[in-house]
């Protein structure tokens, strides 16, 4: 079945700038060959820590940044090259929920014009279905007809959140990627917002790629989970195998480091050593083996494949690759 997203060996370096009348070769490489394939109706679940790059490839995926290298297919047809003109279809197809819903939402526009707007850039429909497109879009994501008038500073952080969700739905797109859309909410409205994702894509068979940095998040309610550090995949599986048999040592860090909420069983602490690498100058080999407790001669030298073993279970790793029977857990989860 062909893949309603796919990347491969997307990259986005970003230059450095050099010192006077001098041109600088170096450059962030913040995403360094990615390659992902996401199908209609199914959620992919992208975490790593902070600087990983997860929400630079998010941009990319949404051609809100141009990519350095690489091919992105969306339905069939390659977009990484297209001009804003030619880009027009995909935009209504792929759509964006943000971060933060406050900075993502216009101070200065009404509710109303908000979930209007993107129909009329399109042109789509004439203004009384377009009223009545956004009052339904109200009725879709939880909030009443009489908010429509009203201006984002009125509303709480979730019902921000739920505004942005109903934009990003106006055009009906086959795609949503949510740019950590929960991480700045309280727990019981997180709850309430992956609640209502869940509803709208058995509604409207909607695909997500769910970036985030918690993994139980992503364990509600991802399908697939991609692992990324330092700018490139190390792991992806079905959700179920990667929480029940992690095969990569940083996979296995993030997951002994998920708070548990037993206090009659105790997880092992777990302490990566060392900072982050500089993406500005990575390490050889394997990005991950001066952390890494399993690191071998061959980690520090050769960067690994990322070989696709059993059930569809991809790592990249030396020590652990994915079709050994034998996985070596560094931490003991």
């Amino acid at each position: 079945m062909t893949p309603l997203l796919e990347a491969i060996e997307i990259a986005r370096h970003f230059p450095l700038a050099g010192k006077l009348f001098r041109r600088s070769t170096r450059a962030v490489k913040a995403v360094d060959g990615v390659s992902i394939a996401l199908h209609a109706g199914e959620t992919l679940g992208l975490v790593g820590e902070s600087g990983c790059g997860k929400s630079t490839l998010g941009r990319l995926l949404a051609r809100l940044d141009e990519p350095t290298g690489g091919t992105i297919r969306f339905e069939g047809q390659d977009i990484a090259g297209l001009d804003e003109a030619a880009l027009k279809p995909f935009r209504r197809r792929t759509q964006i929920v943000f971060q933060n819903p406050y900075s993502s939402l216009n101070p200065r526009q009404t509710i109303g014009d908000t979930l209007i707007e993107p129909l009329l850039i399109h042109g789509i429909g004439d203004a009384a279905s377009r009223l009545q497109r956004a009052h339904d879009l109200l009725d879709i994501v939880g909030l009443r007809r009489e908010h429509f008038g009203r201006y984002p500073h009125q509303f709480s952080g979730g019902q921000r959140q739920r505004i942005g969700i109903a934009r990003a739905l106006a055009l009906e797109p086959a795609l949503i990627i949510c740019d950590e859309p929960v991480s700045a909410l309280d727990v019981s409205i997180q709850s309430q917002i992956l609640n209502l994702l869940d509803d709208l894509q058995k509604r409207f068979g909607l695909a997500y790629l769910f970036i985030s940095h918690d993994l139980r998040v992503i364990e509600h309610i991802a399908d697939r989970v991609a692992v990324m550090y330092l700018g490139r995949i190390v792991e992806e599986a079905p959700v179920a195998d990667i929480y029940a048999r992690p095969r990569h040592p940083y996979t296995q860090a993030l997951l002994a480091a998920v708070p548990v909420p037993d206090p009659a069983r105790r997880q092992p602490e777990v302490v990566l050593e060392g900072n982050v690498p500089n993406p500005i100058d990575p390490p050889s080999g394997c990005h991950f083996h001066p952390r890494c407790p399993l690191a071998e001669a061959r980690c520090r030298s050769e960067m690994p494949p990322l070989v696709t073993g059993a059930g569809g279970h991809k790592v990249r790793c030396w020590v652990n690759q994915a079709e050994d029977p034998v996985v070596r857990n560094a931490w003991q989860i």
